[in-house]
């Protein structure tokens, strides 16, 4: 076991970002971010599985893990994003334990799973590398979203199917079917991120979240969460301009600070710098 999936195994919390937006730029302005991951979203992004290739290409230019959300857990889905070299997959909307073992087969080569083995693909270098085969199915990470009442019902056995690494809460989906959309402060909502923390710690697992600021994120790892997503490359983009833009429509911050013609070249009240 080595990368991301050791450092789950080992303890460690994680921080990373969705990405959404389908580019390969911001993939990279995110990776020199210093995010721990970056998982290319592929159920609710703007891009494709040909995007998530560039994607992929800057974020392992950078040394960052690179994960996928597949938009569902048909076995072909999940086997292309790992032939292309993905760290890890994430399912979403998987209720019962028995959709997560179907699902999570999907990360392994046989006897564990039924992943379709090819070695002439993007993660064995085209065929350069076959003794890849020996050691992937120890380093994908197997990550299990739990957005439902039925999947926190069976969360205890969910956490327990081998191969899955992280228990990961979205937030909107669960608290929209909890009957308390959005109010993450909610009784139901905080008494269901109880349930996915004790499951997790009881299998040995991470339990992770998707949370919309930084301050968020911070304390939802004080809760107990290690693998902690904060926002998107769209929403951090979004959140930055909007602040940028507030804060240029604010009053001036002192009389005469940017009178007219201070700018030019030895005017009155330039700002300094």
């Amino acid at each position: 076991m080595s990368g991301l999936r050791a450092r789950l195994a080992a303890g460690d919390t994680v921080f990373g970002t969705f990405l959404g937006l389908g580019s390969a730029l911001a993939t990279e302005a995110c990776a020199v971010a210093g995010f721990d991951w970056l998982l290319v979203d592929l159920e609710h992004g703007g891009g494709d599985e040909r995007a998530l290739l560039q994607q992929q290409l800057a974020g392992e230019a950078r040394g960052v893990p690179m994960l996928a959300r597949v938009e569902s857990a048909e076995r072909i889905r999940t086997g292309r994003l790992l032939d292309a070299g993905v760290a890890g997959v994430m399912f979403p909307r998987l209720d019962t334990a028995g959709d997560v073992q179907d699902a999570v087969r999907h990360l392994r080569y046989p006897p564990e799973g039924d992943r379709g083995v090819a070695t002439y693909n993007r993660v064995y270098d085209f065929g350069l590398r076959p003794e890849g085969l020996d050691t992937a199915n120890d380093g994908v990470v197997g990550i299990v979203q739990i957005e439902s009442r039925r999947a926190l019902h069976a969360v205890a056995g969910i956490a327990a199917v081998p191969g899955v690494d992280v228990l990961f809460v979205g937030p909107r989906d669960l608290s929209t079917d909890l009957g308390c959309a959005g109010r993450f402060d909610a009784p139901e909502f905080t008494a269901a991120l109880d349930d996915v923390l004790a499951a997790a710690k009881d299998a040995g697992i991470a339990a992770g979240i998707l949370a919309g600021d930084a301050g968020q994120a911070a304390a939802y790892a004080a809760l107990g969460f290690r693998f902690v997503g904060v926002g998107s490359d769209a929403s951090l983009l979004a959140r930055c301009a909007t602040e940028a833009v507030r804060a240029l429509r604010l009053p001036p911050a002192g009389p005469g600070y940017l009178r007219p013609g201070s700018l030019r070249a030895g005017g009155a009240g330039r700002p300094p710098g």
